[in-house]
């Protein structure tokens, strides 16, 4: 409250009381001299309460009468005066004594110009008691109404003592550091608990500034915090920052600053309570580091990354390029194995070790994602041999044995590189690229990278589609049957077919079998699909042979080498030949060399078995495999197919006794020796045909004798054979 309104409240007070006639504008001017009067008297050395005794007596000459505005102005002076009487630099509690006094001294004041009554002069601090008391000739009746006016007043000044004594009691024994500070950021006043938690002194604190306890690395904020609070900006803030102790260690607080206003609303002093809250803060920054890191090779982990390369994402503009190194330990599985796990890990250590003295010194970031997986995050590359750069020198340093306790052990990496415009991408896309170029690099062999391949990586995607389409295909039908001729090259009537399986997927479309099969093979479902074509061709093929039973039309059936090792397949063999009702005879198997040359115990076995069912067995792709006759001396082989490539070298157009066409004859002469007969593939030509007749050839199969064909049309060329 300022003088002014100090002064406007008095007059309105005077007016309600109706103790005076004069015009309003003339009260408030004649009272807001005395309110300047009274606030001088305050600040005034030596004080004295003379100025509020003529305050008193001017209130009575100016024609105010009442004692109870006297008392009024009493009351209000010591609980509502204006604080700009504090701007004199005096403690609050001489202010609000000094207060009282003048009070007492304008109601005496009063009280006697009332009267007519002679005052003391005395100057003293304690003059308005001595008048109050020496006033023998005034009556008894004006003593007791100058006491009750001061009544209110004793009781004002004791509760602003008890109230101070409260704030006083709660300052000093507050756990919480209490700091009040003026507008120029000197501590005037801090409790023992702020002083506890900075090491210093009160003493030593009151010749601080605050600004000389912020930590350095928080002082530019903290300082405008402080800058918008005396400028009045802001009323109060709350922040979790840094303090330094005396010995020069960060005190972490949970700091919360008031400014507090004069009455008129100007900015006057701030208090700050601080909290100690380092333990807390330390523990956070525990859990937050655990949070974000490997606990065994303190690596920043999966979770920490991703956060990493999603922001470096973001942030990617218009030609911003980016590198990602996905590294795997070859043989890993080894050591662990035969050391065991504890040496495991400390080689994971040891591995981590190196890969942050050598990549991670230079910026880059480097992750344990998985067991024994890192990944190198390149941000802001310029090229892939920025990306390449960074694994080679990943593999240099892993080239070097590690030494563990007596143990060396010897640790390669395969990595797979991926490098490109980081604008646009996903980190999932960017992972699984990498993963797929880790990929190549394990199958192309120990301690190398493979730099990732868009097209490659479409091939490889596809094929990764097709494993996870195959089990529920065949429940849905989406494989069929075609079957290719297979003719006598002496008369050409058609001697048998063989069965190939394609797949109408319904994304990519009709699929051979070089699609698919060796897919199916790698993700162990060959064996399903192998029994489903041999169920449905041997189905069919007994069709065949019920319909044209002269024609004797052999069924040829490939099988793979995890059907030729499953225990189960001559009882598979058998059930679907009693179940259509095929004869054995009519039924060939081909299997590849391959597969022949893996056979040993119980697979030989199981051939032996089918041969002794009836059913033919053939070598199909002869010679381009291992070509180890040994095993046409033990394996109950009835027919040799002669592989495309020695074929294809036959009747050219100018070309007599070609060095393909005495490896067919060679071939041919063997097989008839040992009892074979012998099937040429991809026969496209008439040249072809003839020569192969002429070297004895007894049967062959290719676009010349009719491409791999539906059901009906092998029907149909069967009635008109």
């Amino acid at each position: 409250m300022g003088a002014e309104r100090f002064a406007r409240d008095w007059a309105e007070a005077v007016r309600r009381a109706g103790a005076v006639a004069m015009p309003v504008p003339a009260l408030r001017r004649f009272l807001l001299d005395q309110t300047v009067r009274l606030a001088r008297a305050v600040t005034d050395e030596p004080f004295t309460v003379e100025p509020a005794r003529s305050v008193g007596r001017a209130l009575a000459e100016a024609g105010i009468s009442g004692t109870d505005i006297a008392a009024w102005s009493a009351r209000a002076l010591v609980e509502r005066f204006p604080p700009v009487v504090l701007r004199g630099g005096l403690d609050a509690a001489v202010v609000q004594d000094r207060l009282v006094q003048l009070g007492r001294a304008l109601v005496a004041g009063y009280e006697a110009a009332a009267h007519g009554e002679i005052e003391s002069t005395d100057t003293s601090p304690r003059g308005a008691d001595a008048a109050h008391a020496g006033s023998s000739s005034a009556d008894a009746a004006g003593g007791d109404t100058a006491a009750a006016a001061l009544a209110p007043a004793n009781d004002a000044e004791r509760a602003l003592r008890d109230s101070e004594a409260r704030f006083r009691a709660v300052f000093t024994g507050a756990a919480t550091g209490i700091g009040i500070a003026d507008l120029a950021g000197r501590l005037i006043e801090v409790n023992q608990a702020f002083a506890d938690m900075l090491g210093y002194s009160i003493a030593e604190l009151r010749r601080t500034t605050v600004t000389a306890l912020f930590h350095p690395e928080d002082a530019a904020e903290l300082n405008e915090l402080y800058r918008d609070l005396v400028a009045g900006r802001k009323d109060r803030v709350r922040v979790e920052k840094r303090y330094l102790r005396k010995d020069g260690s960060a005190l972490w607080t949970d700091l919360s600053v008031s400014l507090i206003r004069h009455d008129d609303g100007r900015p006057r002093f701030t208090v700050a309570m601080i909290a100690d809250i380092t333990d807390r803060y330390e523990l956070q920054e525990r859990l937050r580091f655990q949070a974000l890191h490997d606990p065994l090779t303190k690596l920043p982990n999966r979770a920490m990354f991703f956060d990493e390369l999603t922001a470096l994402l973001d942030r990617a503009g218009a030609g911003d390029r980016i590198g990602l190194c996905f590294l795997d330990l070859d043989g890993f599985k080894a050591v662990n194995d035969r050391l065991g796990h504890a040496m495991g890990d400390r080689l994971l250590v040891a591995v981590a070790e190196r890969l942050a003295e050598r990549v991670a010194s230079r910026g880059h970031l480097v992750a344990r994602v998985g067991g024994d997986e890192f990944v190198i995050l390149v941000p802001r590359t310029t090229g892939t041999q920025d990306a390449v750069a960074v694994a080679e020198a990943a593999l240099e340093t892993l080239a070097t044995p590690i030494r563990i306790d007596n143990h060396e052990l010897e640790v390669s990496a395969s990595i797979g590189v991926v490098e490109g415009p980081a604008d646009g991408t996903n980190p999932s896309d960017l992972m699984k690229a990498a993963d797929t170029t880790l990929y190549w690099a394990k199958a192309e062999g120990r301690g190398r990278f493979a730099l990732f391949d868009p097209v490659r990586s479409a091939e490889y995607l596809s094929r990764s589609m097709l494993a996870g389409d195959l089990p529920a295909a065949v429940e849905r039908g989406e494989f069929l049957l075609e079957y290719q001729p297979i003719v006598n090259l002496s008369d050409g009537t058609l001697h048998a077919v063989e069965a190939l399986v394609r797949w109408r997927h319904p994304r990519f479309g009709l699929l051979g079998p070089d699609r698919f099969i060796d897919v199916a093979e790698q993700t162990g479902h060959i064996n399903r699909l192998g029994r489903w074509v041999l169920d449905h061709a041997c189905a069919q093929a007994s069709r065949w042979h019920r319909e044209f039973p002269e024609a004797r039309l052999v069924l040829s059936v490939n099988l793979a080498a995890q059907q030729v090792s499953d225990p189960r397949i001559v009882a598979d063999v058998a059930e679907v030949l009693d179940r259509t009702g095929l004869p054995p005879d009519l039924l060939q198997l081909e299997l590849t060399e391959s597969a022949v040359m893996a056979t040993a115990g119980e697979p030989l076995r199981s051939l032996h078995r089918l041969a002794a069912l009836g059913v033919r067995l053939a070598i199909d792709d002869f010679g381009t495999g291992y070509s180890n006759l040994a095993y046409l001396r033990r394996m109950p082989i009835r027919t040799l197919k002669l592989a495309a490539p020695f074929v294809e070298g036959i009747g050219a157009p100018g070309a007599v006794d070609t060095v393909d066409e005495r490896i067919v004859d060679a071939l041919v002469r063997l097989a008839h020796a040992l009892g074979l007969s012998v099937t040429a593939e991809a026969v496209e030509t008439l040249e072809q045909v003839e020569r192969l007749r002429t070297l004895g050839c007894d049967t062959g199969q290719g676009r010349f004798y009719g491409d791999p064909a539906s059901a009906d049309d092998i029907s149909a060329r069967l009635l008109f054979a």
